[in-house]
């Protein structure tokens, strides 16, 4: 809304209007605003949870202070979401089409989440809604963000090129093409010619057929990636802070990554594909990222509040589908690696207990609940290290070490290649 009134002072020549013209401003303005929203609303929030007495149900898992985290309150990605939401709607470009579907994924995914917890708390138990349910949800905001990109025209990349000396074999400058493309196209990592293009895949089909079918291609990449990336912060978020710390770590670098795929000079240094009007994506993930830092004042342990399901399906979603957007999301296995190890270790322990008729791999999973118990303990699992149980901060700091170096690692693929 601001947007648009800076806008229109701007063409009445008022002094200092033109700072919304600046994608570094209104990005900053944003980060701070969804942070003071998250720290003195969601204080509003979690006194009003306390009085609905929406708490956390805790099974006893003979986990270190677990039993001390029933009836904390639960659903704080309400906080989350409320604090990515309304920066952006005043510091937004409401009609540009990447913050429009990231502001309806959010809200799709919010919605979700919401349900989820709200069936949890109102049957008293761990039981949501149906796993199959969940899926179709997160596989529905994927079909939108695949059906969108292909069939919006305002959402096109611009091919980059080098341009070889003949003398030296050395790239001389990076030229984009004059005609704005519409393809399912995107990054790979530590390749130099990074460029991949999905329709590669379904070349022998000929002609047209061959460019639909990248296009479907594409939308199963979507699908499975939204679905999983949602899912392992959802199994991921188990200890205070760990999900919220996590997901700001990879905020900043597809903030990072979005900031120079929009820009044209930026884009033609890292010799990546531009983008056009994607930046405006920056001030969305910043006010991702201050919420985030907001909600972390209440979550960091010892957590006075919980995300709930609110908030974990909509962050790793969000995160999914922002890197679909700015055409990273084959950079999501290493940026979001730990999520999506939560997610192995869960399917791996499940089949292994099923196969071996109650034998485990872990002591326990998802996997960061391993580190949590001793081993050796009475417990029939291959991996019995650490035999002492971690305490539950350090596991936290610990990944939150491990989420920043593959966000280096993830961010400087763009230029080692």
């Amino acid at each position: 809304m601001l947007y648009y009134l800076f806008d229109y002072l701007q063409h009445l020549d008022v002094p200092g209007a033109r700072l919304m013209t600046y994608l570094t401003f209104r990005s900053g303005v944003a980060f701070v605003l969804a942070m003071l929203l998250a720290i003195f609303v969601g204080k509003r929030i979690i006194e009003r949870l306390q009085l609905m007495q929406v708490g956390e149900i805790v099974r006893n898992l003979d986990l270190e202070g677990q039993t001390k985290k029933t009836g904390t309150p639960t659903m704080g990605g309400v906080i989350i979401i409320l604090s990515i939401i309304v920066p952006c709607l005043l510091m937004g470009n409401l009609s540009n089409v990447y913050m429009l579907l990231m502001l309806v994924a959010t809200l799709w995914l919010g919605s979700l989440g919401f349900l989820d917890d709200y069936k949890k708390l109102s049957k008293h138990n761990k039981d949501g809604i149906k796993g199959k349910y969940k899926i179709i949800g997160q596989l529905g905001i994927a079909v939108i963000l695949a059906g969108t990109m292909y069939l919006n025209p305002d959402m096109v990349t611009v091919q980059n090129r080098e341009v070889v000396s003949e003398t030296t074999g050395m790239v001389e400058e990076v030229i984009y093409d004059t005609e704005m493309t519409k393809s399912p196209e995107t990054t790979l990592p530590f390749v130099k010619n990074n460029n991949f293009n999905y329709s590669w895949l379904t070349s022998w089909m000929g002609g047209h057929a061959a460019e639909v079918g990248g296009w479907v291609v594409f939308l199963l990449i979507v699908m499975f990636l939204v679905t999983a990336t949602s899912n392992g912060a959802n199994l991921n978020d188990g200890l205070d802070g760990m999900t919220s710390g996590l997901s700001a770590v990879a905020g900043v670098a597809l903030a990072i990554m979005a900031y120079l795929g929009g820009n044209v000079v930026y884009s033609a240094y890292l010799n990546i594909m531009y983008i056009p009007e994607s930046g405006e994506l920056v001030v969305y993930m910043a006010a991702f990222i201050g919420a985030l830092v907001g909600f972390l004042w209440y979550n960091a342990y010892p957590a006075q509040v919980f995300m709930g399901d609110t908030g974990s399906l909509t962050l790793g979603g969000i995160i999914a589908v922002y890197a679909i957007l700015i055409h990273k999301e084959l950079l999501l296995p290493i940026l979001c690696a730990l999520f999506y190890i939560e997610d192995l270790s869960v399917m791996l322990q499940v089949l292994y207990y099923k196969k071996t008729g109650g034998r485990r791999i872990f002591k326990m999973a998802p996997l960061h609940h391993h580190f949590q118990k001793p081993g050796n303990a009475g417990i029939d699992a291959l991996i019995q290290r650490p035999i002492q149980a971690i305490p539950e901060a350090k596991i936290v700091t610990r990944f939150w070490i491990i989420g920043i170096i593959l966000a280096v690692v993830t961010f400087v693929t763009l230029k080692i290649r």
